[in-house]
């Protein structure tokens, strides 16, 4: 069976890493990313994930979304990728907890 890849597709794709971040991340607290290596790089691998999939999204779809930080997203991919041994923790520990859940709730709504 084909699956298109289309937006549908890659929002979809996105809505499951951001379900999988708030599920996981809930009940964490700033220091357990700075103990559990495990749930670092796997919190940081959903977080390229996301961008990596929103990029693949069509600029229609982006523009009908304006109110979503695309750009932002992008931008802390870049950070993760490019400067990962420098990540600053309370960044990616804030936007797990605050920033996730509200993009979980937009995206939710995007469709």
């Amino acid at each position: 069976m084909d699956n298109p890849k289309n937006d549908s597709y890659f929002a979809q794709k996105i809505r499951k890493d951001l379900s999988f971040v708030v599920e996981h991340t809930h009940a964490i607290h700033e220091t357990d990313l700075e103990t559990n290596e495990i749930l670092l790089d796997s919190m940081l691998f959903r977080l390229i994930q996301i961008s990596e999939n929103a990029k693949k999204l069509s600029n229609t779809y982006k523009e009908e979304h304006a109110s979503i930080p695309w750009l932002a997203i992008y931008g802390l991919r870049n950070r993760i990728v490019h400067d990962y041994g420098n990540v600053d923790l309370n960044i990616i520990y804030s936007t797990l907890k605050n920033d996730i859940p509200a993009l979980l709730k937009s995206i939710k709504e995007a469709n």
